[in-house]
Parts: structure tokens; C-alpha cells; sequence
């Protein structure tokens, strides 16, 4: 299972045990049992603190499954599925632990996660090829860790079909506690924990009620937001950053190859660099924050409100709220959500394997989810508004080539239709001849361009038609002191270098602003 690079860089990392481990395999006769059992053989083999022992008994009704605990103690950490891929980190991670080794995870969150008093039972439903399935599941195996009230597994939907055609997951990841629903989709630890401890908003809200005014108040946390608050402290003024997740947009996206400097990184790998970045400054990041007003005081400064009730001021403000995928607005897209409507190929891709799939939108991201779900699916129709696709020449020509996708222009998506459970078709209009047509389906991947978070701004700051914030050379908006960058202004392109770039814009010019008054 492990080559010889990853045994070594495996054992590098086990030498940080503190205590023995005991892990448990529960065998079958099925293939993916015998790779179980051969993966944590050549765990165990790597590390004299590390037992093995095997059962032909399921665990938790399951099999294959391999559990990981403190010796002598109950296993609360389990991986339902052969953990490689995206979800080898997360084993790294729960065989660490399991040894006493402490988390780099904010010690406010794992004592937060240690206070939990009620039974939570977690289990993430996952494909191995889902980049945003690793974070749910280290999130919740943290708190299986630190907390005797918590249990955690990772069940690969690819393993066990049964139970996710019996639980209906579309969509990965798919969080479940106790047996019911949680959420959906990617979420981190401070998310979870705001889920499932009942005191949460209170606890945020007492944190954040007696912080002083700050020089410059950073509102979002993804690449503009990022580069405003490390701009602004390398300037020696009071800087704050709050986001409701650090990374935004980029932390969805896989593949990144016009970075400069960079020829490919991955969306989650730079934003860990970014937050490890914006922490080596004096910078006050409070996360899993979500403002909902903005307004001007008497005696000038700026007043954003969030939601738990707490109120933040700043001499002057940066809006970096970013953007989010664009919904199609028709029936049945919101009751089929994570039920058939995907936004993410990469991660819900796997649970349409072999059936037949559409993709809404003939840009980039649209004719690139074609090409990679035609690998997977049966089939993939693409349907375009326009009567041209927008997606480069050379990823058209290749989409044309291959035998699995039709493309389909000056189409208009007017409905999905679902049997109450899961979408079965689709229905669109040829905006050429006025006719309906429906195509049987299983799935249905949106990818029609963003939309800007600013709802909550309408009445402070001047927007455009599309709800963008609308900015001059300096980053400023019309209303003095409040600044604002990246994909939620009007700047004329949306990408990762260019949001960059104007956050540093706006922190230069919210500080010429602050010397000037």
C-alpha cells in the first residue's frame, strides 16, 4: 500500500508518539478489506508503540474498518474505507493524536471542544478524491480526540454503496450527528463546533464586546482580505481581519496554475500559506465571523455588526467579502441541492460514476468540469446560454473530442425535476425555436460565474447593477473610510492575483486616508 517514500516520511512523523496506539481492522473477504488490513500492517510495522489485532466482527455494523485509539482506552476515532488519497492526511493526523501529540489547532477551539458535555456521534461520508472531504474529517476526529463524549468516522461512499443510496448523499462531504443530517459541503472545526455547542454565539459575542477600535478593520479572509491586513500591519497600525472562512473561494479550488511565480499549488495549500503568512504580523484574525451591517458612527468611525450580536469598529474598514458560485434561480434547483445540484466536480464527481450527468455553463470551470467528470460519468451534456462557448479554444477542442460529452448552445435551464429525493432529469428551452425539452439525468454541476457577497451592504455603499461595490483607483467607495477589494468590487477581472493586488491597494490607500484624518 505505502511506497517506500511514504514509509519513510510515515515513520519520521510516528516517532512523535508519546504513548502506545492500538489499532483494531475489522477483515472481510473483499478486496478493499485486504487493503485495509495491509495498510495498517505496514503502519504497525513502522513503530514498536503501534499493536495490531484484526476481527471478523463489524464494527458499528461495518466492515471494512480500522479503528485508532490511546492503548488501554476506547477507540473513538474509525475509518470505514481505506483512508489514501486526499484522506491520508487525515490518518497521519488521527495516528498522532491517538499517541498524545499535540494539534496546532487554535487552543481556544480544542477547549471549546473539550467542554463538550452532550454524546456526539460524527460520521463524514467522503470520496478519496475530494479535497474539501479531509478537513470535515480531521475537524471531527480532533474532537473524538480530545473529548470522551465524542466519536468520530469517515465512511468512503465508494465502499459502502448501500448506505449512501439508503441515506441519498449526493454530495460530499456529507457531515451526519446521531444519525441525522448535520451539513453538507466543506466546514471547519469553528464551524462545527458554532453547530453543535449551544453556548457558541454567546461565547464569540462576550470574546469580541470589549475589543478597542482598530486602525483598520479587514472584513473577509481570502486572498484581497488577506493582502489588505498584512499591508496594513506592515504599516505598525492596530490591524483586525474577520472572516467567516479564512481562504474563501480559493480554499474550494483544486488546481492553480496561473499564480505567478508558482507554475501549480492547490487551492487549500495557499490558503494555509496565506493565514501563516497574515499570523507572522500583528494581526487580530477572528474567524467564523459573518457580518451583517456596516454603518457610520457620529463620531466617524465605522461600525460592522456580526452576527452573534457583537459590534467591531475601525477608523477605517476594508470589504473583502469576496463572491460565491452563481445558482441557476429555477424549481427545484434549491429542494435538490446536495440531492443532484452540485457546485464542486471534484468532490461529488465519484458519486456519479457510470451515470449521466449535465453541466450548467460553457466557460473555463464549465467545459473543465466536463472534461474531468467525462472520466467518471456515463454521460455529460453541457448546456450554454450563448450561442458560443467562452471556455478557451484549447479546452473546447478537447471537450469536442470526446465521445462522452455533448455540448449544447443557446439552451436555457428553466427547471430541475427530482422524484422528492434525488434529481431525475432536466428541462431547458432552445432559445432558438422555443422549445422544452428534458433530459434524464442524475446529476447537475452549476458552473455559471460568482455572485458578490454584499446583500448585507445595500444602503451603505454604492453597488453596481450586479451587486458589485463600486470602487475608484485607491480601493475607496463612496463613503469615506471604507474601502473594499477583490471579487466583490467591480474591478474588471476576478482572479486570485489580481484580488491580491487590490487588497494591498486598498490597505495603502486606507492609510493614506488615516494620516490625512
Amino acid at each position: 500500500m505505502l511506497d517506500a517514500n511514504m514509509k519513510q516520511q510515515l515513520g519520521t512523523y510516528l516517532n512523535n508518539l508519546r504513548n502506545p496506539i492500538e489499532l483494531q481492522v475489522s477483515v472481510n473477504d473483499s478486496p478493499k478489506s485486504k487493503e485495509l488490513e495491509t495498510l495498517a500492517r505496514e503502519i504497525a510495522e513502522l513503530n514498536n508503540q503501534i499493536s495490531l489485532t484484526t476481527t471478523n466482527e463489524k464494527i458499528d455494523g461495518r466492515s471494512p474498518v480500522m479503528t485508532i485509539a490511546k492503548a488501554g482506552s476506547e477507540a473513538r476515532v474509525a475509518f470505514a474505507g481505506v483512508p489514501m488519497g486526499h484522506e491520508f492526511t487525515s490518518l497521519v493526523l488521527a495516528l498522532l493524536q491517538a499517541g498524545s501529540h499535540p494539534s496546532k489547532e487554535d487552543q481556544a477551539l480544542q477547549d471549546q471542544a473539550k467542554s463538550l458535555s452532550r454524546p456526539l456521534n460524527f460520521e463524514v461520508y467522503v470520496s478519496l478524491s475530494c479535497h474539501n472531504c479531509p478537513d470535515v474529517v480531521q475537524a471531527v476526529n480532533l474532537m473524538a480526540a480530545l473529548n470522551p463524549n465524542v466519536t468520530a468516522t469517515m465512511i468512503d461512499g465508494g465502499v459502502f454503496p448501500d448506505e449512501v443510496k439508503e441515506r441519498n448523499i449526493m454530495a460530499v462531504p456529507s457531515l451526519y450527528l446521531n444519525g441525522e443530517v448535520l451539513a453538507n459541503g466543506k466546514m471547519t472545526l469553528a464551524e462545527i463546533l458554532n453547530k453543535v455547542d449551544d453556548d457558541a454565539d454567546a461565547k464569540a459575542a462576550a470574546a469580541l464586546a470589549d475589543k478597542d477600535p482598530f486602525d483598520v478593520l479587514v472584513v473577509g479572509g481570502g486572498p484581497a482580505g488577506a493582502s489588505a491586513a498584512i499591508y496594513a500591519a506592515r504599516k505598525g497600525i492596530r490591524t483586525g481581519l474577520l472572516a467567516e472562512r479564512f481562504g474563501g473561494q480559493v480554499a474550494d479550488t483544486v488546481g492553480i496554475e496561473n499564480f505567478i511565480s508558482v507554475p501549480y499549488t492547490e487551492g487549500p495549500k495557499l490558503v494555509a500559506h496565506l493565514e501563516e503568512h497574515v499570523k507572522e504580523y500583528d494581526v487580530d484574525v477572528m474567524k467564523t465571523q459573518k457580518a451583517v451591517a456596516v454603518r457610520k458612527t457620529d463620531s466617524g468611525l465605522t461600525e460592522v455588526e456580526l452576527e452573534n450580536g457583537a459590534v467591531l469598529a475601525g477608523k477605517s474598514v476594508i470589504l473583502a467579502t469576496g463572491a460565491r458560485w452563481r445558482e441557476m434561480n429555477v424549481p427545484g434547483e434549491q429542494e435538490y441541492k446536495a440531492k443532484g445540484v452540485c457546485f464542486c466536480p471534484h468532490c461529488d464527481g465519484p458519486l456519479f460514476k457510470g451515470k449521466r450527468v449535465a453541466v450548467i455553463g460553457g466557460g473555463n470551470s464549465g467545459i473543465e468540469a466536463a472534461i474531468d467528470l467525462a472520466g467518471l460519468v456515463e454521460h455529460v451534456t453541457v448546456l450554454e446560454f450563448s450561442d458560443v462557448l467562452r471556455a478557451d479554444a484549447v479546452l473546447v477542442k478537447k471537450a469536442e473530442a470526446t465521445a462522452n460529452i455533448d455540448i449544447i448552445k443557446m439552451a436555457m435551464t428553466t427547471e430541475v425535476i427530482g422524484d422528492g429525493e434525488r434529481v431525475t432529469a432536466i428541462k431547458y428551452q432552445d432559445r432558438n425555436t422555443g422549445e422544452s425539452h428534458v433530459i434524464e439525468l442524475a446529476g447537475i454541476f452549476v458552473q455559471i460565474g460568482l455572485v458578490p457577497n454584499t446583500e448585507f451592504l445595500k444602503g451603505t455603499v454604492e453597488l453596481t447593477e450586479r451587486g458589485e461595490i463600486i470602487i475608484d483607483g485607491h480601493g475607496q467607495t463612496n463613503v469615506p473610510g471604507v474601502f473594499a477589494a477583490g471579487d466583490c468590487t467591480n474591478v474588471a477581472y476576478k482572479q486570485i492575483i489580481i484580488s491580491m493586488g487590490a487588497g494591498a491597494t486598498a490597505a495603502l490607500g486606507s492609510f493614506d486616508y488615516l494620516i490625512r484624518n
